[in-house]
């Protein structure tokens, strides 16, 4: 066809050709199922913010120890804050925490959480931590921990862990009297 030529014999109502209104017909119809493909993508994505579910700071402790347990630093850096990390990327701060667990030999047999404090912009979880390593605990022996959580990034994220020493037991662990 020459350019500037209007088939006027195809011509419908409107002054278009058959084939132009066949297209602006399917437009608005694949433009709707594009915004819906990718709607879809984005809600079915677990790393994106948008239809993903806010951790309450005991599933960021559960989910981050899972994560250790199986080895899986990737995952667990998500939980763990900027500070915590030192600033270092997914990929060095994984590299740095399976170094860290072949080194010591560690192993995480299992955890519980405990109810949550959450005391303004900061939440504390109890844990007693079963695990061992060949370093600091060799026979096993359960380990009462203390997470703290900071908001960042409008999610709780670990900020900070530290061991429970007896006389904190009952304020942390009420069920547990020191020993």
């Amino acid at each position: 066809m020459i350019p500037g030529l209007v088939r006027r014999e195809a011509q419908g109502a409107r002054g278009r050709t058959a084939d132009e209104s066949n297209a602006s017909r399917m437009t608005p119809c694949a433009v709707r199922l594009f915004v819906l493909a990718v709607l879809l993508a984005v809600l079915a994505c677990p790393t994106s913010p948008v239809g993903a579910k806010e951790l309450t700071p005991e599933e960021t402790v559960q989910k981050y120890l899972t994560a250790m347990k199986a080895g899986n630093f990737k995952e667990a850096y998500q939980y763990v804050s900027k500070a915590m990390a030192q600033g270092k990327s997914q990929d060095d701060w994984a590299k740095e925490q399976q170094w860290i667990f072949q080194m010591a030999e560690a192993k995480i047999f299992e955890f519980k959480t405990f109810p949550a404090k959450i005391k303004g912009d900061k939440a504390f979880v109890p844990n007693i931590l079963s695990s061992q390593d060949k370093f600091l605990n060799q026979l096993g022996v359960e380990e009462h921990e203390l997470y703290t959580l900071v908001r960042e990034d409008n999610q709780w994220k670990i900020n900070q862990q530290e061991d429970v020493e007896r006389e904190n037991l009952a304020e942390w662990f009420p069920q547990q009297k020191a020993k």
